[in-house]
C-alpha cells in the first residue's frame, strides 16, 4: 500500500514538474492567460467574457424609453 503511495505520488510530482518546465526555464516566465478576455482572437471576434457582457448589459442606456409604473399589480 505504501510503495503504490509512494508510486502514485512520483507520478504526480513528475507531472507537476513537466507542466511547470517552460515557467521555470523562461526568464519571465508566467502561466498562460487562458481567460477569454486574454485571447486576442476572441477579441478581434467581438466574443467577451461573461463578467464584460454582464456589465455592458447593467449600464444604463441613454436612449432607452423610461418605463412607467402605473399598470403596476397592488
Amino acid at each position: 500500500m505504501v510503495r503504490l503511495f509512494l508510486i502514485s505520488l512520483l507520478i504526480i510530482a513528475i507531472g507537476m514538474v513537466l507542466m511547470c518546465v517552460t515557467i521555470l526555464i523562461k526568464k519571465n516566465g508566467r502561466f498562460p492567460n487562458t481567460h477569454v478576455c486574454g485571447n486576442k482572437h476572441l477579441r478581434k471576434q467581438g466574443i467577451t467574457s461573461a463578467q464584460t457582457q454582464d456589465k455592458q448589459a447593467q449600464r444604463e442606456n441613454k436612449m432607452a424609453v423610461k418605463e412607467s409604473r402605473r399598470y403596476e399589480k397592488r
